[in-house]
Parts: structure tokens; sequence; C-alpha cells
């Protein structure tokens, strides 16, 4: 392995760093996504016991928010609680953008290293064909088996590129998509929990609300 990557010269360098930095940012999504961490189990039905019974007092709201981003949106709900219905949905689509924004958090890294893994390592695949012909330039073709060998050893650039981009793709659309899926857990959560602090008496002003979900591109 040692040899393989002294093979593919300095352009191994950046796809290295690139390699380390997309484990470090998986490992590090895949412990702040975890649903336990996002949506605890029973925290809806427990907030909304709190709303049925009015034990709503500020320090309950205050420990809410520092659970998890599902405590975090329903807080704020429950901060608003005595305003009109469509206020309180407004704040909670507020507050969800944020929310969306937090749990997106190096997503975007994440998806420039799979767009940019093949690119380095074709850049330093193009880089060691030269340095080989130029070398054949001034030496002449010599063995053939050598001259195959230098291809080779020009290839392991283009593995190595794919070797760090489709992980790191994979992981980038799956975070994407666990992402969406806590989206439309919580936005239910809170409207459940609207409808506990206030039902509905009539149609919400301005059309529909929610919590506006990540974007697909990328």
């Amino acid at each position: 392995m040692l040899e393989l990557v002294m093979a593919g010269g300095w352009p191994m360098i950046p796809l290295l760093l690139l390699s380390a930095l997309a484990l470090a940012l998986i490992v590090e999504r895949a412990w702040t996504l975890r649903r336990q961490a996002v949506l605890p189990p029973g925290l809806g039905g427990e907030v909304r016991d709190w709303a049925r019974r009015g034990n709503l007092d500020p320090a309950h709201i205050d420990s809410l928010r520092s659970t998890s981003p599902l405590g975090e949106l329903l807080a704020a709900a429950l901060d608003v609680r005595h305003r009109p219905r469509d206020q309180i949905r407004e704040r909670i689509e507020d507050v969800g953008r944020h929310l969306v924004h937090r749990m997106e958090r190096y997503l975007n890294t994440l998806g420039t290293i799979s767009a940019a893994g093949p690119l380095l390592g074709l850049f330093g695949t193009v880089v060691g064909m030269i340095q080989m012909f130029l070398g054949i330039l001034d030496q002449g073709i010599g063995d053939v088996n050598q001259l195959a060998g230098g291809i080779g050893k020009a290839l392991v650039c283009t593995a190595a590129g794919m070797i760090v981009a489709i992980p790191a793709l994979i992981a980038h659309r799956w975070f994407r998509g666990r992402v969406a899926e806590y989206i439309v857990a919580m936005e239910h959560e809170a409207i459940q929990l609207l409808d506990v602090i206030e039902p509905a008496t009539g149609p919400v002003r301005g059309g529909s609300h929610g919590i506006t979900p990540p974007s697909t591109a990328g």
C-alpha cells in the first residue's frame, strides 16, 4: 500500500488529506445526526402531556430547549403559545430553518470532497503521464515492461481519487436523506403540539407553513 501511495507522487498528498477530512466529517455527522440525539423517543408525547396539564413554567421550557433539536423546536412553539395560531406556526418555521442549517453543517464540504476527489486523481494521472512521456522523449522507449509499469503507476492517482470520492458521495447522500426524514418527523411533532396548545378553529392566513426542507442539489 505504501508503495502505491509513493508511486502516485506528490498529487497523492492532497488526496490523502481529503480522505482524512472526509473520514472525520463522516464520523462527526454520524454521531451528531443519531436519531436519539435529534428525536429523543417519547419527547413529543411528554411535552404534549405538559401542555395538557398546564405544566409549562419557564424552567421546564428551558430544560426542553437544551435536550435536542426537536426539544428546541417544541420549546420555540411553547414560548409563543399565547399568540395566534398562525404566529406560532411562523415561529416554528423560523426556528426550523435554523435547525435545518445546523443539521446540514459540513454536508456541503463532504459533497465538495466527493466531486473533487476524481478530479484530483485525474490531475495526478495526467501529471504522471506527462513525466513519463518527457522521459521517453529524452531517453527513448527503452524496456516495454518498464513503460507499462510507468503507466500503471500514473493510474494510481485515478484509483485513489475514486476511493476517496465514492464513500464521501454515499455519506453525503445518506446524511441529506436522514436530515430530510428528521425534518418531516419534527414538523409532525410540532403540529401535534400546536393542536394541543390551541386546536385549529379555521384556516390559517398566508397559506401553508412548515420547516423548509434541505436542498437536494449536490
